[in-house]
């Protein structure tokens, strides 16, 4: 981005799908991505409970508390001031209760500064949808792979390939959006269905995450864009560059140059001038400043070679 942009609101999200312009989603956690997102002008920036994966080492998005996405979210706000940042309700978050659902979509609001936040599932969650949308929040659906159901779901895999469960998460999107969802991410879903969807939604724009490329934009976790989490690579995404590799690389030379005294050299470091060198000693009473390391090792070895 050559210039520095507006704030992207709703309005302008809606104009761009009205355009037929796709919208530009990616998954981000830390300040310098979001940095560096933002220079991009991507559009969207979903703090996402993902992180509990990419970002803390879990083996599922179980463990994230509102505290872990608070923070994420408050340092990628400082990083991408103008992108339309949405905070992801962790699991347990808004379950239990509509109370519940409102008061945690609210700290993301206050404390971090987020446009909008997201949540799983269809129709059991639509009361929090609507409740969150009556306190002025924006919100968001999200149907198909819902990682926080997944040991329900029987694993990572596409799901609505049946007509039966494609009639259901269709079903699921209506009461969504009936609700007050303004978008609604489905997430590995047949694209015949999420094309169908999106026909049909009305006053709700529609992102694909593996569902095709029919809705009104698209959606990537940022770490499996770049090789950056090395658990697996799921199918739905594009490697735009193996970044992952250039930093293992950089790591196994650093440790080999500093193995080999190569790292650091005279640009690396910060020297002092032979007065203020001089004055130092005096302040020590003339007394030789410790010897290096490396001075004491050849001391040592010349005596050895002497006692021989």
């Amino acid at each position: 981005m050559t210039e520095t942009r507006k704030k992207i609101t709703l309005p302008y999200l809606f104009d761009k799908a009205a355009r037929g312009e796709p919208i530009t989603w990616l998954t981000c956690y830390d300040y310098p991505t979001a940095y560096l997102q933002e220079q991009a002008g991507i559009e969207m920036i979903l703090v996402g409970d993902s992180l509990g994966m990419t970002m803390l080492g879990y083996d599922s998005t179980l463990p994230v508390t509102m505290d872990d996405m608070i923070r994420h979210a408050q340092a990628v706000r400082r990083g991408a001031p103008t992108a339309f940042v949405v905070g992801d309700m962790p699991y347990m978050t808004y379950q239990p209760s509509v109370e519940s659902a409102v008061r945690n979509a609210g700290r993301f609001m206050a404390e971090a500064g987020c446009d909008a936040i997201k949540l799983e599932g269809g129709v059991a969650m639509a009361d929090r949808i609507r409740a969150i949308v009556d306190a002025g929040i924006p919100a968001i659906g999200h149907l198909g792979l819902t990682p926080q159901s997944v040991a329900a779901l029987g694993g990572f895999r596409v799901q609505g390939k049946s007509a039966a469960m494609a009639k259901k998460i269709m079903d699921d999107a209506k009461a969504l959006e009936q609700a007050g969802a303004f978008m609604i991410l489905l997430e590995m879903v047949p694209d015949r269905l999420c094309k169908l969807i999106t026909e049909r939604a009305e006053n709700c724009l529609i992102m694909s995450l593996g569902s095709g490329p029919h809705a009104h934009g698209q959606l990537l976790i940022y770490h499996d864009m770049f090789g950056l989490y090395p658990k697996f690579k799921p199918k739905m995404a594009k490697v735009y560059g193996n970044a992952g590799q250039v930093i293992l690389d950089g790591l196994k030379a650093y440790r080999e140059e500093v193995i080999g005294r190569q790292f650091p050299q005279p640009e690396n470091w910060f020297g002092m001038s032979d007065d203020e060198y001089a004055e130092l000693q005096k302040l020590l009473g003339n007394s030789p400043v410790a010897e290096t390391v490396e001075e004491g090792k050849k001391k040592k070895g010349k005596r050895k070679e002497d006692k021989k």
